[in-house]
């Protein structure tokens, strides 16, 4: 049967593939619409199986407050290409709307969430590989939630971030802004160094004790010399003791503190390609 220029533009509308590739499906499918997006479906499967072993390095992070919760996703594609397209980006807005709505925490939560009547997010991002013809991987979601929540998009969206804070206000809200680029400029470990795991801190230990040893620092002031050397992993590597970066006089729990007393960072999230 003939396809007409409005049936390839309904299809398109509905899945976001090429043109060309909507007309093809639409002539598998003799025009039933339903039908071509099957095909388009099946084609991303197709795709994604032909792709699976590629590096997915490029991508898309979007950061987003809804005032006392916060939620970040990443999605990777193959190339910075894919990544700077404007439906590409829609698209991965789109599922971090599906994520809000829903209010999940992770990201197979989130994969198994219906994207529109048919479709899971799943699903819908198997579809578009077919439309793109690059490998997609949705890496990333999470969600943070605290008295206000800033969420922070570098540019290039390739990075983004979310603090919460245990206070709100609009120059509470403006301090959590720069704390959450102290976040993404910084990259912390951890909120203060409670959180840091025991694992790491013995690594850090034993390293900054075999440097001593190595230095030619006696034996019996290897432990000490490596105590001082974690005290310096604590104070860079931990949001709270960190220089503020906007004023290295003070560090961002005195930052806080100066904005107004008792202002503090309760957690954060970052997503970062790179």
């Amino acid at each position: 049967m003939a396809i007409t220029a409005s049936q390839v533009n309904d299809l398109r509308k509905k899945t976001g593939a090429g043109m060309m590739d909507c007309k093809k499906a639409l002539v598998e499918a003799d025009g039933d619409m339903e039908k071509a997006v099957d095909f388009l479906r099946k084609k991303g499967q197709k795709v994604a199986e032909k792709r699976g072993d590629n590096d997915a390095k490029e991508g898309l992070i979007f950061a987003e407050s809804k005032g006392e919760v916060g939620y970040i996703i990443q999605l990777n594609c193959e190339t910075d290409f894919v990544a700077k397209n404007e439906e590409f980006q829609n698209f991965v807005k789109s599922i971090l709307e599906v994520g809000i709505k829903n209010d999940v925490d992770t990201v197979d939560e989130l994969k198994k969430l219906q994207y529109n009547e048919k479709l899971t997010v799943d699903e819908k991002i198997i579809e578009q590989i077919g439309v793109i013809g690059e490998k997609l991987d949705l890496t990333n979601f999470a969600k943070l939630s605290a008295t206000s929540v800033v969420a922070y998009n570098h540019p290039g969206n390739q990075l983004a971030t979310l603090v919460g804070l245990n206070k709100s206000g609009e120059p509470i809200e403006e301090a959590g802004r720069q704390v959450a680029m102290q976040v993404a400029a910084m990259n912390p470990i951890s909120l203060k160094k409670e959180g840091i795991t025991q694992d790491v801190i013995d690594r850090e230990r034993e390293v900054g004790k075999a440097q001593a040893i190595e230095e030619g620092k006696p034996e019996e002031l290897a432990d000490k010399i490596a105590e001082g050397r974690l005290n310096k992993f604590f104070k860079e590597n931990t949001l709270l003791s960190q220089d503020f970066v906007r004023d290295n006089k003070l560090s961002v729990e005195k930052f806080l503190n100066s904005v107004e007393s008792g202002l503090t960072a309760t957690d954060f999230k970052r997503f970062s390609l790179s």
